[in-house]
């Protein structure tokens, strides 16, 4: 009876894969290799050993120095084979095995022989072999051969040239760079990949030659490419060639019409870089966009899985910066969201998302539905912030979206996902007030049977910020109080500190609370005990109901405006006394970074990049401590603020000289960190010489000179101004360092007796009003915001002009005020087209102000911000926009 026909691999599907290697060992692999040494070869069974040999290597296995040159001498042996297959397995383990200098003599004359070989396959593979284990005397013997390697007519051989040339690069530039020429006519070969190395091989060669590299695209967009991988690295030149040369406007741009005509290539590979080039120009208008979107909206369609993928990729980015140019591809997207492939899926369902419109949106979250059960995590992250995103486009649409991300809250799935939804259900709280109560309600619900402690903790704290403020408060108190029952002590002290603060808010709710906070008072841990008690004795529990005073609601609801790593370290320094704690004595600045960093091209032995020795440190209560130790200045008060550090001196001169700038509520002191790069040279008597005619709100008060600074021991002098009590004035101060020289005897170490007066001219020095604003971060910007009332408000807007990006223009105005940036908002995302950034900080005087920036690109290049300024002091708001304006 006949048996049925099966596939060839049918019968092996249940059986455990089988690997030719399993279960060898190296001892008994070197004792097969010692079949080398046989008078009669046998071909085959010298592949095999070193094939063995090869995968041992592969696999990490080590080889003793003796083992290694054991197995070199005898693999030399197998030249005498004639045998073709052979032959390339012992070029393969010569590489691998790495032969010393002393070594690599031995074969060399076999591998040069080989070089001349009328055997194509000899000449390649030994140029490979040379190249890789030979060093830089041996190569200019070799080069004669490499040359004519390069222009061979057989492309394996030339190629093989052209690849080792890439690797030599590396550690004989100069001797590569001799090649120019025979390079140079290997680019017009019409072999494919030999035209593709040798053009690699030619953009190194002049890569660090802008002009070269120009001149060199220039020519091959002019000339006949033919090889589509060698197409694709000229695409990528141009780019390069277009971005370095800053090339923003359509009618500027030579070789845009060049990457234009490459989306005609008949090469698919070749059009799919050209669009990406184009869709990355920086600066690209819609109308140059065109050509490349329509490529790509004829590779959606494709039947290769590959292409389909590259292109709604492209697609996606380009989606964030140009949406409408992508909007003629959604039909041919949402057929992809059905795609086998999960990735493409996603992609194609993110870009919608991006350029949809307001109607499409409740389709859209249909198809969503149907496959976000089949995709990963991390798609799945992709795809909520995608409709986050959605949602602040069109917030009517809040309900259809909420409900989606509600639902998928309650399925399965890993941290980072929960914590994406959670995230994007607070931020549409936040910004889209008619989705406060269905959202609230969502995330109650959700902490009923959520896993997480950190997200548990995370949303009783927003149900406690947000919930007192809905129409109906009490609706919330049973998901808060089960917490108490249902979790473990981190999530039941989060439920106690919430429960206090509905107390705080809602007074007619207070005596529900007050009862379930006295149940509180027997739990098992000690945090939920003491947090139950403190809140009612703040609240009042003991007594009847009255009206929470705002000292309470500050403490319950107020921002910690006390860096933690400042109280930390104030509290381990604290010495126990009669005198309490007092909380005001921690510094409010955030720690900074060591004074400046230390220049590495700079001769400064030691540098004022490091702090200097002794009493002085980053931390502004060490700036102060060192300040009171001088008589001087000790009556000057509380230190308000100390600056970074200002170089005044460039890295290679013989005096290096910074300045700290630290800010009294009366007076400036100037702290210049000095040091003495010349080892032949004491210098005393050290001061700083202060022009003040340019600040005329500063007067002199003292100066104190440093004695002595011997070579490379950083030392200080200081200069104290007086200013107006408690305002903000600025002036431009000039520097020169007065000392007295002495000559060292190198031999001895001892100066001379008698010295030269001499002066140094230093950079000149400014006090602007960011000097007087102190970095103070706040745990809370909304809260912050809200409580601080548009009393003292103040708002405008400015022009920023062309900019690099908009990091770099967030950047720059941070860096203009000198304030503390909020909750991560310094960081841009790529490609965004708007941002918003939060910042607080302390004016001085101590008023708290907070500033609301929020950019968007004006065009191409121009960025347009605006200002929103909130502080105690209405005056403090319009310096804040004088600085911007001024600045």
């Amino acid at each position: 009876m006949a048996q049925p026909l099966v596939k060839k691999d049918d019968d092996r599907d249940d059986e455990a894969e089988y690997s030719p290697f399993a279960g060898i060992e190296k001892g008994a692999v070197l004792q097969e290799a010692r079949v080398f040494n046989d008078p009669q070869l046998d071909a085959r069974r010298c592949s095999q050993v070193i094939t063995k040999l090869l995968y041992l290597l592969n696999q990490g296995e080590t080889f003793t120095k003796v083992e290694a040159t054991e197995v070199f001498f005898s693999v030399t042996k197998l030249f005498q084979s004639r045998d073709l297959g052979l032959r390339r397995m012992v070029y393969l383990i010569i590489k691998e095995l790495s032969p010393s200098a002393d070594e690599v003599i031995i074969v060399t004359s076999s591998l040069m022989k080989d070089m001349i070989s009328k055997t194509d396959m000899y000449r390649a593979n030994s140029i490979r072999v040379l190249c890789r284990i030979t060093d830089g005397t041996l190569l200019t013997q070799i080069e004669r051969y490499l040359k004519q390697g390069i222009v061979d007519k057989n492309p394996v051989v030339a190629s093989a040239a052209l690849v080792s040339g890439i690797h030599l690069l590396q550690t004989s530039p100069e001797i590569v760079k001799r090649w120019s020429n025979e390079v140079q006519e290997a680019v017009q070969s019409r072999a494919a990949l030999v035209q593709f190395h040798a053009l690699a091989l030619l953009h190194q060669i002049r890569q660090n030659d802008r002009l070269a590299v120009s001149k060199l695209v220039t020519s091959l967009t002019r000339g006949n490419v033919r090889s589509p991988l060698a197409q694709c690295l000229l695409i990528r030149y141009t780019s390069q060639v277009i971005r370095e040369g800053n090339i923003t406007q359509s009618g500027d741009r030579p070789f845009y019409d060049y990457l234009e005509s490459c989306l005609r290539h008949k090469s698919e590979m070749v059009i799919f870089e050209a669009a990406r080039a184009i869709t990355e120009l920086n600066g690209v208008t819609s109308r140059e966009l065109t050509p490349a979107i329509t490529v790509l909206q004829l590779f959606l369609s494709s039947s290769k899985p590959v292409l389909r993928f590259a292109a709604v990729r492209t697609l996606n980015k380009v989606a964030m910066t140009h949406p409408m140019a992508v909007t003629n591809c959604n039909i041919d997207m949402e057929s992809l969201i059905s795609d086998q492939n999960r990735s493409i899926a996603t992609l194609a369902i993110t870009t919608l998302l991006k350029t949809g419109n307001e109607s499409s949106v409740d389709r859209l979250m249909k198809q969503i539905t149907n496959f976000m059960s089949d995709i990963a995590d991390e798609f799945k992250i992709v795809v909520v912030e995608a409709i986050r995103s959605l949602c602040l486009k069109f917030p009517l649409k809040y309900r259809s979206l909420m409900n989606f991300l509600s639902n998928i809250l309650r399925e399965e799935g890993g941290f980072d996902y929960k914590k994406a939804i959670v995230d994007s259900i607070v931020i549409l709280i936040r910004d889209i007030p008619e989705a406060k109560e269905s959202g609230l309600l969502h995330l109650c619900e959700f902490i009923e049977d959520c896993e997480f402690t950190y997200l548990s903790t995370q949303i009783l704290h927003f149900l406690g910020v947000e919930g007192p403020k809905t129409s109906d408060p009490s609706k919330y108190i049973r998901y808060i109080y089960n917490r108490v029952h249902l979790e473990n002590a981190t999530v039941r002290a989060s439920a106690v500190s919430t429960m206090a603060k509905f107390g705080a808010s809602v007074d007619a709710l207070k005596p529900r609370i007050f009862v379930l906070l006295r149940r509180c008072l027997f739990d098992s841990d000690d945090e939920v005990r003491d947090r139950a008690t403190l809140y009612l004795n703040t609240l009042g529990g003991d007594g009847g109901v009255v009206e929470t005073d705002e000292d309470v609601k500050d403490f319950l609801f107020g921002s910690f405006d006390i860096p933690l790593a400042n109280l930390e370290t104030t509290l381990k320094n604290y010495e126990p006394s009669e005198e309490a704690f007092d909380i005001g004595s921690v510094p409010r600045e955030v720690k900074s970074q060591p004074l400046a960093e230390k220049k590495a091209s700079s001769k400064k032995p030691t540098g004022l990049g490091a702090p200097p020795r002794g009493p002085s440190s980053t931390t502004a209560d060490s700036y102060e401590r060192l300040l009171l130790s001088i008589p001087e200045f000790a009556n000057f008060g509380k230190l308000f603020k100390s600056s970074e550090p200002v170089e005044l001196t460039e890295a290679e001169t013989e005096y290096a000289v910074n300045v700290v700038k630290h800010i009294f509520d009366s007076h400036v002191v100037f702290q210049y960190n000095c040091t003495n790069t010349i080892p032949e040279q004491l210098l005393e008597d050290v001061i700083v010489i202060v022009d003040a005619s340019e600040a005329e709100e500063f007067s002199d008060v003292c100066s104190k000179p440093l004695r002595s600074l011997p070579y490379d021991s950083p030392g200080q002098t200081f200069v104290a101004f007086e200013k107006p009590e408690g305002l903000p004035v600025a002036g431009k101060f000039s520097n020169v360092l007065k000392f007295i020289v002495k000559e060292v005897d190198p031999a001895t170490g001892e100066a001379e007796d008698d010295g030269v007066e001499d002066e140094y001219q230093l950079e000149d020095l400014e006090v602007v009003t960011a000097d007087y604003i102190l970095k103070v971060g706040v745990s809370n910007f909304r809260s912050a915001w809200e409580s601080m009332g548009p009393e003292n408000e103040r708002v405008d807007e400015y022009g920023l002009g062309p900019r690099e990006s908009l990091a770099e223009a967030v950047n720059t105005v941070i860096n203009l005020l000198g304030m503390q940036p909020c909750e991560g908002t310094e960081v841009v995302a790529p490609n965004s087209r708007s941002h918003t950034c939060l910042l607080s900080g302390v004016f001085i005087g101590n008023v708290k102000v907070l500033v609301r920036l929020s950019f968007g690109l004006d065009g191409p290049k121009d960025v347009a911000m605006k200002l929103s300024v909130r502080s105690e002091d209405e005056t403090v708001s319009d310096t804040i926009h004088e600085i911007v304006a001024s600045g």
